[in-house]
């Protein structure tokens, strides 16, 4: 009984006559020894549920050696009691020393408790039928009993359940975060013009480089921790590791769901107004547009870490925790946000569509074009946004549809989509970032050749340009369907 004590640990050895252990309220005890030590362990009574999951269906060791002796037994019995006989087999109990017995007291397996090869001397030596109930032990073997049991947010499994998922995680958080590196990197060293597209791609890049960051933290946990899960699970989930996990999905999440909203509707009101010089949004407009998204994404991801619903509830370390109204409330405003996000993404890039097919400013295959580009941003979003938000909004009505082991392929598979995709579909696809990469390439001493014909083909679309505007009193229709394609190239 060591329940309610400071205990940080047990000792390795001198734990094998142990059958009962009683460590409630020993908080500090997160860790268990190895289980070959718990030889004779029956019932446990622990703090933590997930150490339970160390003990579920473990026999002790004499117990599973004497079930194993029980099978090869039974097969042998069973193969001799099928021969056709009157005889009724009974278990003696006037008598001690015989182990089987008919009705004329004879030994079905040979004619006297000596020479029988089933006999108890037989098969087990003394020491092992000291204390030992035949009958009991055998027809009802003691499954060794652990309280608490791990509850639905902590099945007793690793951090992401499923091997097929250790192997994506680490495809998925690679691809994440060196693609968005990338995109920062060019950004960031071009020597063009801080523009409000590059502005805003590089804030999305940044939201979308944290979220690859979480998963290489959780994948790297998992690689750790598998097979022993139960060991670390509360160091884990009550530590620094899960709350920084947590706080970097939570930021990363909600800074490029609003990013990308920003993307969407500037380039909705650039498209719009596009002849409108005085109505462009300019880099003095974003800046404190996107630093209300900075506080607002850091505010709901500091949330958690003050109370109001929490990271420790789950492996994964996302805000799941719904017992209190507040905490409620809370799940419940972000998924709402989110899908308002979507609908707001989904209108914009409507409209953008709408305005730019018309016939008369934009050919046939740039229409196409633009129409396909935009069919995969809506799909995209609508894949990381619509299986998390569906299945989230029901949990937080309790009246949960998946479990946290189901969740966790929608977090590996469907809740990083636009982390992945967000860099290729917004930059790395792009003329102008193809443009800024062989550049910067062309400084490192790479790709000299293509970095020069880059730098040709600008200068001649800004020659053309400036003639055609110089020449042209207005604006006609080729020049304002270049201005829509440039829109939406950037």
């Amino acid at each position: 009984d060591i329940s309610s004590t400071a205990l940080e640990s047990l000792p390795s050895y001198g734990l094998e006559a142990v059958q009962v252990l009683n460590a409630t309220s020993s908080y500090s005890l997160k860790r268990l020894p190895p289980l070959d030590k718990f030889s004779s362990l029956l019932e446990a009574v622990l703090t933590y549920p997930s150490h339970c999951c160390a003990f579920r269906n473990r026999r002790t060791e004499k117990q599973n050696s004497l079930l194993s002796i029980f099978d090869n037994f039974s097969k042998e019995c069973e193969s001799t009691m099928r021969k056709p006989t009157n005889e009724i087999f009974y278990r003696d109990d006037s008598s001690n020393t015989s182990l089987w017995s008919a009705e004329k007291n004879t030994y079905p397996f040979g004619t006297d408790e000596e020479t029988s090869p089933y006999s108890y001397s037989a098969l087990f030596d003394d020491s092992e039928m000291t204390g030992f109930d035949f009958e009991y032990d055998f027809c009802q073997p003691k499954i060794l009993t652990c309280t608490p049991e791990p509850d639905a947010f902590n099945p007793c499994e690793d951090i992401l359940g499923y091997s097929f998922l250790r192997v994506l995680i680490w495809f998925i958080n690679i691809l994440a975060i060196t693609g968005n590196f990338t995109v920062l990197l060019v950004l960031v060293t071009s020597h063009y013009k801080l523009t409000v597209p590059r502005f805003l791609m590089c804030n999305l890049s940044f939201a979308d480089f944290c979220m690859g960051l979480y998963l290489l933290l959780i994948a790297s946990v998992d690689a750790q921790t598998s097979g022993q899960y139960y060991n670390h699970a509360i160091d884990w989930q009550t530590g620094g590791g899960c709350g920084t996990a947590g706080f970097f999905t939570v930021f990363a999440s909600e800074l490029s769901v609003y990013t990308l909203t920003v993307i969407t509707i500037e380039r909705w009101h650039t498209i719009t107004y596009a002849m409108q010089l005085d109505r462009k949004l300019r880099l003095r407009h974003a800046v404190p547009i996107m630093l209300a998204g900075w506080i607002f994404s850091i505010l709901i991801a500091v949330l958690p870490l003050l109370g109001v619903s929490s990271y420790m509830k789950v492996s994964i370390c996302l805000p799941m925790d719904i017992e209190t109204g507040l905490s409620q409330a809370y799940i419940l405003l972000i998924l709402v946000l989110n899908v308002v996000a979507f609908v707001v993404i989904c209108a914009c890039y409507v409209k953008i569509y709408i305005a730019v097919q018309n016939p008369e400013l934009v050919a046939a295959n740039k229409d196409t074009k633009v129409a396909k580009r935009m069919a995969i941003l809506i799909f995209t979003d609508f894949t990381c946004m619509a299986p998390i938000s569906f299945f989230a909004i029901s949990a937080a009505f309790k009246v949960p549809l998946i479990t946290v082991t189901n969740s966790k392929i929608l977090l590996v598979l469907f809740y990083p989509v636009n982390s992945c995709a967000n860099p290729f579909l917004y930059a790395i696809f792009t003329k102008a970032f193809r443009r800024d990469f062989f550049l910067l390439m062309s400084k490192l001493g790479c790709c000299k050749s293509r970095a020069e014909l880059y730098r040709m083909n600008h200068f001649s679309a800004y020659t053309s340009n400036c003639k055609n505007g110089s020449s042209a009193t207005a604006p006609g229709k080729a020049s304002q369907a270049l201005l829509l394609l440039s829109a939406l190239e950037k």
